[in-house]
């Protein structure tokens, strides 16, 4: 029989959030997303993170933080699961209860919608599977994401050498040349934070997409640096900074989500020693899986053919982070439940402009 508790937003750091922070570090599809630092971080900058969650025996068994926030001058409110819930998938009571208990929790803070984004590969549950799933419990599968759905995963289980192994043959040369050519690599520390967002800055301008603002970055890594679960790396070449890259680590997975670089001596290849002292990093932390966050969803065979020629949207990196011989794979991807259906369609309206 499952337990069910509704739990809302608490600080500060309590022992139900330390509970909550270990569930989701053993959870198979525990995400850093899922995280109280993570649903923090969003609180500073206009979401509200909330959680629910079940128990069996006293014992956390399936849950989710959810975030609401307010857009379209207040009209449209929704409620976002990033990267769960964090749910036995193939057990229907449990799903069912659980996003009953989510819904009643949505609806209490007044969201028009829901929109559920679990990590869930499609090598666990295939599309059909995942449809019909949907369809049982009353969700819309949706093509919209808000997290990329196809990403690079790095085996970090074998050794440093058979990892490098694994590498494109021009990523190995390139991470070889960077320290050739005097690019030497250390672990930055808060005071770093404001040469990172100048190198953001800089990387947005040039390859034309969208940065957070400065305090986005300092307060990720404030939040995450202190357990254990995030680093800085700074690649510099004569005492000049040329590259930087933080990383965050919860449970056996890694994840790379913020890298910027200079436009000086980018031929010395900075940001390739930059990814492997992170690599390195999440390895000697003992992670499996090093997640490269985010390539163009498309199947591999598109994405090999067209690499050399598209740089849209995510194809710009693709070509550098498939270099690193990461597993492609792809989450089953999104699906809403409306609550009010005029706002679902100003939702969607709004996301299709």
């Amino acid at each position: 029989m499952l337990d069910q508790l509704f739990q809302l937003k608490e600080a500060p750091y309590t022992a139900a959030d330390a509970e909550w922070d270990e569930f989701v570090r053993q959870h198979p599809q525990g995400s850093l997303l899922q995280t109280t630092a993570w649903g923090q971080l969003k609180s500073d900058f206009g979401w509200s993170p909330h959680r629910v969650w079940l128990r069996r025996d006293g014992q956390l068994v399936a849950g989710a933080q959810f975030l609401v926030k307010a857009a379209a001058l207040g009209i449209i409110r929704i409620a976002y699961v990033p990267h769960g819930p964090l749910v036995d998938w193939q057990d229907d009571e449990q799903v069912a209860v659980l996003l009953n208990q989510i819904d009643l929790a949505a609806y209490s803070h007044r969201a028009g919608m829901l929109k559920m984004e679990p990590l869930l590969w499609q090598e666990a549950m295939a599309p059909a599977d995942w449809a019909a799933l949907c369809q049982r419990h009353d969700c819309l599968p949706d093509r919209d994401t808000i997290q990329p759905p196809r990403t690079l995963l790095v085996d970090l289980r074998p050794s440093p050498a058979d990892i490098l192994a694994n590498m494109k043959q021009k990523t190995r040369y390139n991470i070889r040349l960077a320290e050739k050519k005097g690019v030497t690599v250390r672990q930055g520390g808060a005071d770093d934070l404001p040469l990172f967002t100048r190198l953001m800055q800089i990387t947005g301008e040039r390859d034309q997409f969208g940065i957070h603002q400065p305090a986005y970055y300092r307060t990720a890594y404030n939040l995450f640096a202190p357990r254990d679960e995030a680093a800085l790396f700074i690649a510099e070449y004569e005492g000049q900074p040329l590259a930087a890259l933080m990383a965050f680590a919860v449970g056996k997975v890694a994840a790379y989500l913020y890298g910027a670089s200079s436009n000086a001596e980018r031929q010395r290849m900075p940001t390739y020693a930059v990814q492997w002292a992170a690599i390195q990093w999440a390895k000697e932390k003992g992670c499996d899986w090093y997640d490269l966050w985010g390539v163009p969803d498309a199947p591999e065979a598109e994405l090999e053919l067209n690499f050399n020629d598209r740089s849209d949207g995510l194809w710009g990196v693709y070509r550098f982070k498939r270099g690193f011989g990461g597993q492609l794979r792809r989450t089953v991807g999104a699906a809403d439940r409306p609550y009010n259906n005029l706002v679902y369609r100003l939702y969607q309206w709004r996301r299709n402009r």
